[in-house]
């Protein structure tokens, strides 16, 4: 399963971090490949999360997210298009003085028919984009 792991630090209190991360209707707002989000099913600290995401094309998916405040979100692939599985998560790590380590993991199969052109892209360039996104909203929030 090709996966990559990334990290960055964030000039925030863990808790800060894990408020942005969990408040996934509000991706499309500063993840500009995500169109669309509709959070399901919530059952205490769980919930399903549908995407409708522009990679290349527009696909959608459904994960199962798991939150173990205030530091870690785990998912697991339910369905969607082109992929077969994708899971992954947040860790966050308190470094002190207000910044946190926001370790973000992906595993990922693709379809059969997906290039892997496809694949090394979504690595090498969008999951350095994402988590740059993600620490600029939760930075810029008061």
């Amino acid at each position: 399963m090709p996966g990559a792991q990334r990290s960055v630090v964030i000039n925030a209190p863990v808790e800060k971090c894990f408020e942005v991360i969990v408040d996934y209707e509000r991706y499309s707002e500063f993840l500009p490949e995500v169109k669309k989000t509709r959070a399901t099913n919530r059952r205490g600290a769980e919930c399903d999360v549908q995407y409708e995401a522009e990679v290349v094309k527009l696909i959608k998916y459904t994960v199962h997210l798991k939150e173990e405040r205030p530091n870690k979100v785990t998912w697991t692939y339910i369905d969607g298009d082109f992929m077969r599985d994708n899971k992954g998560g947040w860790l966050l790590e308190d470094l002190g003085d207000g910044k946190t380590k926001a370790t973000y993991t992906i595993e990922i199969v693709l379809g059969p028919l997906v290039p892997k052109t496809i694949v090394n892209a979504l690595v090498d360039t969008q999951l350095p984009k994402l988590l740059e996104n993600f620490k600029k909203r939760i930075e810029s929030r008061p």
